[in-house]
C-alpha cells in the first residue's frame, strides 16, 4: 500500500542532499514523521500546508517500511501510519510536485 508524505521544496532538497531525513519541525517534536493514507493526504495538505505552493509529495510503500511504521489514532480518531525512523531516499517509491490551485492542492491522477 503507497502512503504519502508531503515536503515543503527546502525539506526535500535537504533531504536529497543528506539523503535521509528525521522529518520536519513536527515530525520532531512528536518522535515520528508523520504520513497520510490515500484517503488523508488532501486532508492533511489543507490544513497543515494551506496557501503553501512550493510541495513535494513522496509516495511511499509501508510494506517496505516493515514494522517502523505504527498505525496509531489521530485527526477525528482515524489510524495514521506514523514512522519511527529516519526515512532515507531508497525508501521512496516516486515524488512529484504537488501544486497549488485554485481550489486547493492538485494532486497526481490515482492518488486521491
Amino acid at each position: 500500500m503507497l502512503i504519502y508524505k508531503i515536503f515543503r521544496r527546502s525539506e526535500w532538497d535537504a533531504f536529497v542532499a543528506a539523503g535521509r531525513t528525521d522529518g520536519a519541525p513536527i515530525d520532531l517534536s512528536d518522535g515520528y514523521i508523520h504520513i497520510s493514507t490515500s484517503a488523508q493526504v488532501a486532508e492533511t495538505a489543507a490544513k497543515h500546508f494551506a496557501g503553501q505552493s512550493d510541495l513535494v509529495l513522496v509516495a511511499l510503500d509501508s510494506a517496505a517500511l516493515g514494522d517502523a511504521v505504527k498505525w496509531e489514532p489521530s485527526r477525528g480518531g482515524a489510524l495514521f501510519p506514523h514512522l519511527y525512523r529516519a526515512l532515507v531516499t531508497a525508501d521512496v517509491i516516486w515524488d512529484k510536485s504537488l501544486p497549488l490551485g485554485a481550489a486547493g492542492h492538485i494532486f497526481p491522477e490515482g492518488v486521491i
